[in-house]
């Protein structure tokens, strides 16, 4: 095993030179350069013509020598990022773990992250220009050629507090940067101006001043919604001003389907087909017209796809965690959020896997630091994907933790994907993800400053406190049910109102002490108020750390919805809220939110939207109950079950999202095939006092009669259809009969 701590480092043109640096930049962060030591070994730096591509590289390992050749300083680079991932450090030497003598080549020609420097991200609207050039030669020790920017989106500045710099300026110097590095730049670019001339001088002034710009990625869609045949009219013109400053610059705009014109798709590829001379290539992604595998069908030939993967997010986006099954736990997605810190390796390993052969790369949509091991993931595998996920795992520990124990680190970043596997009540995997992470941290005390070991440290913490705070308040929950069926309401308004107890509140106190540390460290905008994050999406884990994750404040609520009652209806009501989701053993009681998407192993249609209210804190506010956490969205939805009487009548109530879709007329319900209602939504009986009880403002409960000959031996097939606009449904119940309040209507 070839060790060193004090190298010679050769290198001659302006290329190598630039790679020698960069290596040597990195040795000093690695090693104590006051310890003085004879030079021990020989690295050169090599430019050279013999490889197939600017791309691919060459390291020669011998035994007291290393050489790095490429065609160019980026494959250098990649040379350098390579070595570093196959070195671990030991009592200030450098240890490579075996012999990586060969030549690489990448799989895909495109491979790049977005990096917008705007208010919207988490994290770039913090930095300068030396965090940017850090970041760049991150991402390329992970193989990526391509750093995406973003221009003004409207055509004017939109600096928030923290930037230290205008957008395009920033823009301009970063693009620059990232030339000496032989970055690769593309310009995510947005048709947000009304009209053409506007946008025309807008273009005309950033592509005169950037002095490095390979692509430009107009957006179909999301946002700058406009017809596809002015997307074309408007590609054709912003060409003609981008060729006059980079030549070699090329046109990819995106097949992102506005939402309010359904036909753009079919529009977009009539237009393609016309082979437009102006167009290079087109990307898909979120909001994407067509499944990848169609539009690589219907598009002609010669137009290569770049995948824009939606990486950074995880719920209300392209990739929602689970993505195959859509079944992130209601309490980790109201504490988590859109945009935390995010590892979810094995999920984009498989996505990666369906997508790359229809497409020549991608250029990930990134919105700051939380994504950052996903980023490392998908570049390398971009680069090659035959790349074991534990290899890389093991690489990212030892580039940017190089004293850590790579192994556990590698299970560590594991441990927090497995951490969000099911119900965290029943995932013991939560508390040992954290043992590891506090592990790593007295292992190697120095890692306590990294910011991507503290945001690692920040995200073991906040599920670990998810897992906790539902145990202990579900324990609150049984106790003081049982003092309600006693008759002892007091009591159980008492036990309901009980502190955290010191393990868990120390854990939430940490859980700020990080997110002070990462702002500092990097940037990222952990809160809306302290931090400046934009809103609750956007990265503010802290907005939403203290949502309600059980139905313990709902039930604290229904203490003071009761406070004027008799005592009677006090306690007949009170004994209702802690049975919400109880009926008899006959019949059927379902949540999206608790149960999941299949009910009775029904798979539902593809294309729903999984509308979740955990994690805004403006719905989530301790009036809703755990059972309304989540909203299918679509414009069907199935669901079967049996163990229903043969012979009776029964009621089916299915609360609602209250929208207006009085231009509908076909909202239709169907039990085994047979119509219980179909017209405008939401037909059906209101069940005022079901919603008085147990439903927040927003929501809607409709009743509908089953007749007992809809039956088939106790079973229903259900199904609900509406496919003009669709409808939102949060739970429904099959009870012999309707939900009822006290005897005078009404609970109070």
């Amino acid at each position: 095993m070839l060790s060193f701590s004090s190298p010679q480092i050769g290198s001659k043109t302006e290329a190598e030179k630039t790679a020698a640096h960069v290596f040597s930049e990195e040795l000093n962060s690695r090693l104590d350069t006051n310890i003085y030591n004879e030079k021990d070994i020989e690295i050169i730096f090599s430019e050279e013509n013999d490889l197939p591509d600017e791309d691919s590289f060459r390291i020669t390992v011998n035994e007291n020598s290393v050489i790095f050749s490429a065609l160019s300083v980026r494959g250098l680079i990649f040379a350098v990022g390579y070595f570093l991932r196959k070195c671990c450090v030991r009592e200030n030497k450098i240890y490579l773990l075996y012999d990586i003598s060969g030549t690489y080549s990448p799989d895909k020609k495109i491979r790049g992250h977005q990096l917008g420097y705007r208010q919207t991200s988490n994290t770039y609207d913090a930095w300068g220009i030396d965090e940017y050039k850090r970041c760049y030669l991150d991402i390329m020790y992970f193989g990526a050629n391509t750093c995406e920017h973003i221009p003004y989106e409207n055509g004017h500045s939109d600096r928030n507090a923290i930037m230290k710099s205008d957008e395009q300026e920033l823009l301009c110097e970063a693009a620059k940067e990232a030339e000496k590095f032989g970055l690769k730049v593309s310009l995510w670019y947005p048709n947000c101006e009304k009209d053409l001339e506007t946008a025309k001088e807008n273009r005309e002034k950033l592509f005169s001043k950037c002095e490095k710009i390979d692509y430009v990625f107009p957006p179909g869609g999301d946002p700058g919604d406009i017809p596809p045949e002015e997307l074309m009219v408007r590609c054709d013109e912003f060409r003609k001003i981008l060729k006059k400053y980079h030549h070699d610059a090329e046109m990819w705009p995106s097949a992102q389907q506005p939402h309010h014109l359904p036909d753009w798709g079919m529009r977009f590829l009539r237009e393609m087909k016309k082979k437009p001379d102006f167009i290079d290539g087109v990307i898909t992604g979120p909001n994407a017209a067509f499944r990848l595998d169609i539009l690589r069908r219907y598009l002609p030939q010669e137009y290569p796809i770049r995948l824009y993967p939606d990486i950074t997010h995880n719920l209300r986006c392209e990739y929602p965690v689970h993505s195959d099954r859509d079944d992130w736990h209601y309490a980790l997605a109201a504490v988590n959020g859109r945009e935390c810190a995010n590892p979810r390796p094995t999920e984009y390993k498989r996505i990666h896997s369906d997508t790359r052969g229809y497409v020549i790369g991608s250029v990930s949509y990134s919105e700051g630091v939380n994504d950052d091991i996903n980023k490392a993931v998908w570049s390398a595998l971009d680069f090659d994907p035959d790349t074991p996920l534990r290899e890389i795992l093991e690489d990212y520990s030892r580039l940017f933790f190089p004293e850590s124990d790579w192994e556990k680190t590698a299970d560590a970043i594991f441990g927090l994907e497995k951490n969000w596997e099911g119900d965290p009540e029943e995932n013991p995997c939560i508390e040992h993800t954290l043992k590891l992470w506090e592990e790593l941290g007295e292992e190697v005390p120095s890692i306590k400053n990294n910011w991507r070991y503290v945001q690692c440290l920040f995200r073991a913490r906040c599920d670990a406190f998810v897992r906790r705070k539902i145990i202990f308040e579900n324990s609150l929950i049984k106790a003081a049910k049982h003092c309600i069926f006693s008759g002892n309401t007091d009591k159980a308004k008492d036990i309901l109102i009980s502190p955290l107890p010191d393990v868990i509140s120390d854990l939430r106190a940490k859980i700020d002490e990080d997110a002070d540390k990462l702002f500092k460290l990097i940037g990222l905008q952990l809160g809306t108020k302290k931090y400046h994050a934009k809103n609750f999406e956007r990265g503010a884990v802290l907005d939403t750390v203290d949502l309600p994750l059980t139905d313990l404040p709902w039930l604290i609520s229904r203490f003071e919805k009761a406070r004027d009652m008799t005592d009677n209806k006090k306690a007949s009501y009170l004994r209702r809220c802690f049975l919400r989701n109880k009926v008899e053993r006959d019949e059927y009681y379902y949540s999206v939110a608790l149960d999941g998407l299949c009910p009775g192993g029904v798979k539902q249609n593809p294309g729903f939207y999984m509308n979740i209210q955990a994690d805004r804190p403006d719905k989530n506010k301790g009036d809703l109950p755990t059972a309304l956490f989540k909203l299918y969205d679509h414009f069907s939805f199935r669901l079967k079950t049996g163990g229903l009487k043969y012979d009776t009548d029964y009621i089916l109530m299915i609360t609602y999202r209250d929208t207006n879709n009085t231009d509908s007329t076909a909202h239709t319900v169907k039990i085994n095939g047979k119509v219980l209602y179909k017209g405008i939504p939401f037909g059906g009986a209101r069940n005022q006092a079901y919603e008085r009880d147990m439903l927040p403002d927003g929501f809607i409960a409709v009743e509908y009669k089953i007749p007992k000959e809809f039956i088939i031996n106790g079973c229903i097939d259900l199904t609900i259809k509406e496919s003009i606009n669709g409808f939102e449904i949060a739970e429904l119940r099959i009870t012999k009969n309707p939900y009822k309040s006290d005897t005078d209507g009404g609970t109070q």
